[in-house]
């Protein structure tokens, strides 16, 4: 018997007898279920997250060898944070997570190893590049030498911030070099990172820019490479796991990697060469 508000008894249907059994069994059965999934959901996940900072550059050829990572290390969410040198270095000095970084070149790797931001023990240099004057394909000027960039029909040169940006710091010291710095930089765009100068060469928003030669072979349908640029400093690119990394083993099998015949292979795809 049952009882209502007003405290008299009150029977229960046949299909209530009928649904209440239903549902005390459906209770009974669901519940190692129900504790089963209470007691995953408390576990820590089983898939590992790795964060790699790296130099803009390396975005194309550093994908391939993440996929290639992958097939080897199916439950780890392997992450990239592609960004100018200098930017990352500072994010990981300043406790940003990153379990490794590239850098394009030694300068950004020599400042983090002196802020301790890196394990020294497995700095490498894993590549190599080349500074290249770019321009839109479609232009009609002729450029064979920096001294061109003095000429009235150049108005806007793409050029990554020296302060900031490796490329921007071989470029400045290839002109400072040629003793041409002051004479174009009234001419001079200043950009974040290699990829927004290669967008605005592209796009023709600018007659020229600094950039790798990589970053130019990506772009053939709208970029050509007018010449190459000898840098007083070879350009070369270092990679270490971080002091703070929380992943230390797959950090270090991901440097491996990248410095292995097959993560050789694909960065020399893209264009690379070996330090």
């Amino acid at each position: 018997m049952k009882y209502d508000n007003d405290s008299k008894p009150r029977s229960i249907t046949p299909l209530q007898r009928q649904v209440k059994a239903v549902l005390s069994h459906a209770s009974r059965a669901l519940a190692p279920c129900l504790a089963a999934a209470l007691l995953f959901a408390a576990l820590p996940g089983r898939a590992e997250d790795m964060l790699v900072s790296a130099a803009a550059s390396l975005t194309n050829a550093f994908k391939d060898i993440g996929a290639e990572f992958k097939k080897s290390h199916p439950g780890t969410k392997l992450n990239f944070n592609f960004a100018a040198s200098d930017i990352l270095m500072k994010q990981i000095v300043e406790g940003a997570p990153a379990d490794v970084f590239a850098s394009a070149d030694l300068k950004a790797m020599d400042t983090a190893a002196q802020q301790n931001a890196i394990d020294r023990s497995t700095r490498k240099n894993f590549a190599a590049n080349r500074l290249a004057l770019a321009l839109p394909r479609d232009t009609q000027l002729t450029l064979t030498s920096l001294e061109d960039l003095k000429r009235d029909a150049v108005k806007r040169i793409a050029i990554s911030q020296p302060a900031t940006v490796p490329v921007g710091r071989y470029a400045k010291a290839a002109l400072d070099e040629a003793k041409l710095w002051s004479a174009v930089e009234d001419k001079l765009v200043f950009t974040q990172n290699v990829r927004q100068s290669l967008d605005y060469v592209s796009r023709g928003e600018v007659d020229a820019g600094f950039v790798y030669t990589t970053d130019a072979a990506l772009m053939k349908d709208k970029v050509k490479v007018a010449f190459e640029i000898p840098t007083p400093q070879p350009v070369v690119y270092p990679i270490a796991v971080t002091k703070r990394s929380k992943q230390g083993k797959l950090a270090r099998e991901f440097v491996d990697l990248v410095n292995s015949e097959a993560g050789q292979t694909i960065l020399q795809s893209y264009g690379f060469a070996k330090p």
